[in-house]
């Protein structure tokens, strides 16, 4: 799967070849072999959020729970340290800077501006980069490169699209509500909108990059009188969920989402990627990628979803009982939490 056409960010690559041309070169060809005195092999690990927020958060959560795991059953030690971005490609770029200098023995970036900002940094290394949580690593350019896999949470939206029709057959109005800087919503968007076009549903789009343009869009989807809202897995939609979850809920508006950290902050329903196990599975990979390298390892490995979770007490508010979806699908019912 290494064997097609390398192609990175062009622009930020270029831009950070000059600024990194010290420190990777600081690179070893060849890092020691921690360990081979008998002593215990230590190796170092940067976990870099692309910002602060319940999903990212959780995914980081476990992937520092499993790399302690693993360096007990190994008999290692695993260093790591846990950094957000905030948001910011600059912030990102200081990052991903520092563990190449520091010569980190992986990186591991969550969310998709995170994995192309740390793929960037380490150009021209052999540093692995393994990402988590990418819904289309293709679309962001994270494929074919030979240090770079990972874990991808791909939605099936059509999939949400049969819950949202199944729980309710009469939906005439949808609105589609994401932001434009998340590369994670082209996919899902461009396929709602085909699903939605196929069965002439009509659909609005609202999109924000702050939370204030976020809480603003999703007045404004309340204001259109819409029947549902879909979001796919979109960081900064996630972000202000708490902020928009009570205004669907009052307007009786269910609010499907691409992820049940969504639905933890008060959004109606998912059917995804559980994102505890997405961290397990990306730490696994991350340890296989220091120990054994990377060749052999696919451009990524999709995490399997199919989990339907419902938050009962948004279900509550717009009167639906979650056994509308017993049918589809293992029902998760869990309640809204503030973190």
């Amino acid at each position: 799967m290494k064997n097609r056409i390398f192609k990175l960010f062009v622009t930020m690559t270029l831009a950070a070849s000059m600024l990194l041309g010290l420190s990777a070169c600081s690179q070893t060809e060849e890092k020691p072999n921690p360990g081979a005195n008998g002593d215990t092999a230590v190796y170092t690990v940067a976990i870099v959020k692309q910002m602060d927020h319940a999903s990212l958060d959780e995914i980081a959560a476990a992937i520092e729970a499993r790399l302690d795991a693993i360096a007990a059953e190994k008999n290692v030690k695993i260093e790591y340290t846990t950094y957000s971005g905030q948001g910011e490609q600059s912030t990102l770029k200081q990052i991903g800077d520092q563990a190449v200098a520091d010569n980190v023995d992986a990186i591991i970036p969550i969310a998709t501006l995170a994995a192309q900002v740390m793929t960037a940094c380490v150009d021209g290394t052999d540093i692995p980069v393994v990402f988590a949580a990418i819904s289309d690593p293709a679309a962001a350019d994270l494929t074919g490169i030979p240090n770079v896999t990972g874990t991808s949470d791909a939605l099936n939206t059509e999939f949400i699209m049969d819950m949202m029709l199944s729980q309710n057959p009469n939906v005439s109005k949808v609105g589609l509500l994401y932001s434009l800087s998340e590369a994670n919503s082209a996919t899902p968007i461009a396929e709602a909108k085909a699903y939605l076009d196929a069965k002439n549903i009509a659909y609005v789009e609202m999109t924000g990059n702050t939370n204030d343009e976020v809480i603003a869009a999703a007045g404004a989807l309340v204001s259109e009188k819409v029947d549902a809202v879909f979001t796919p897995t979109d960081n900064i939609i996630m972000t202000a969920e708490l902020a928009i979850a009570d205004s669907f809920a009052d307007a009786k508006i269910p609010h499907y989402t691409g992820a049940d950290s969504f639905v933890r902050s008060g959004a109606f329903c998912t059917c995804g990627v559980n994102y505890t196990d997405l961290g397990s599975q990306t730490a696994d990979l991350a340890y296989k990628a220091i120990t054994e390298g990377t060749d052999g390892l696919e451009d990524f490995y999709k995490v399997d979803g199919g989990i339907i979770t419902v938050n009962t007490e948004t279900a509550a508010a717009l009167g639906i009982d979650p056994s509308v979806f017993a049918d589809m699908g293992t029902v998760v019912e869990v309640s809204t939490t503030a973190d």
